[in-house]
């Protein structure tokens, strides 16, 4: 699947023939989108017909940010299409220096590595949802610790996903270029009837000692499935994150 933008509008494209206009400015509660490529990735995000998704692109341009956005609301709406978020994140360091032991339970082992994606589920909390007429922000949802406490997130350590059938949820795989194309594989096979997964991640950034630009797992994924008409993958190119970090992304 893939987009195509005329002068004011937006069309998702199918395979030869089907073609449709996306809706714009379509926000996912209280996230909305920043650029076109943010409108193509929240279309391709909740659109149910596309199985997997791809995002990749430098830090700030919201990949994380909008996967995790478009779970939590699929997921907890009226008649919600999935059971659960299921987010995971290689334990890769940066710059594949290891830091050592960590002590403490898997939930303390994994706290170093999922702090990205507890700082994205903050600001997606606390991003007020409307305003009412007294001014007076109104938020969705009570916290992201709340969240996961009633499982609508759940954190999956990767090292434990061989062997399970995953149905009905929306998996999220960030920082998919530090994973093997054999890691890939393993993974997608996994999710059961009713699930679509997402892979997020920037091709420059391997940390991972025997993997580069082209050889990782999230690189080998689009090389694969670019072709297949319920995949769609997207480069963002526009950081949204602040006007430094999208300084820091053109000259670093």
């Amino acid at each position: 699947m893939r987009y195509l933008q005329t002068a004011s509008e937006i069309f998702r494209l199918q395979g030869e023939d089907r073609q449709s206009k996306i809706k714009s400015g379509k926000t996912l509660d209280n996230i909305s989108p920043k650029n076109i490529e943010q409108e193509c990735a929240i279309d391709a995000l909740t659109s149910p017909e596309v199985e997997i998704v791809a995002l990749t692109g430098a830090a700030g341009t919201g990949k994380t940010l909008l996967a995790l956005a478009a779970g939590i609301h699929q997921t907890t709406k009226k008649s919600p299409l999935y059971e659960q978020v299921l987010v995971a994140r290689p334990t890769v360091p940066l710059g594949g220096i290891d830091i050592g032991y960590l002590p403490g339970d898997i939930k303390e082992k994994l706290l170093p590595w999922m702090q990205p994606i507890f700082d994205n589920l903050e600001f997606i909390v606390n991003t007020p949802r409307d305003v009412v007429k007294d001014h007076t922000a109104v938020n969705k949802y009570k916290s992201y610790q709340y969240l996961m406490d009633t499982g609508t997130i759940h954190i999956e350590p990767l090292t434990y996903i061989r062997g399970r059938s995953l149905p009905k949820r929306y998996f999220i795989v960030d920082e998919a270029q530090q994973l093997r194309p054999i890691d890939i594989k393993t993974i997608v096979t996994r999710c059961g009837e009713g699930t679509k997964i997402v892979f997020t991640g920037d091709l420059e950034q391997v940390d991972h000692p025997f993997l580069d630009s082209h050889s990782n797992g999230l690189a080998y994924l689009i090389s694969r499935f670019i072709n297949e008409t319920t995949f769609c993958y997207l480069n963002l190119t526009k950081t949204a994150r602040s006007s430094l970090a999208e300084r820091a992304a053109k000259l670093l």
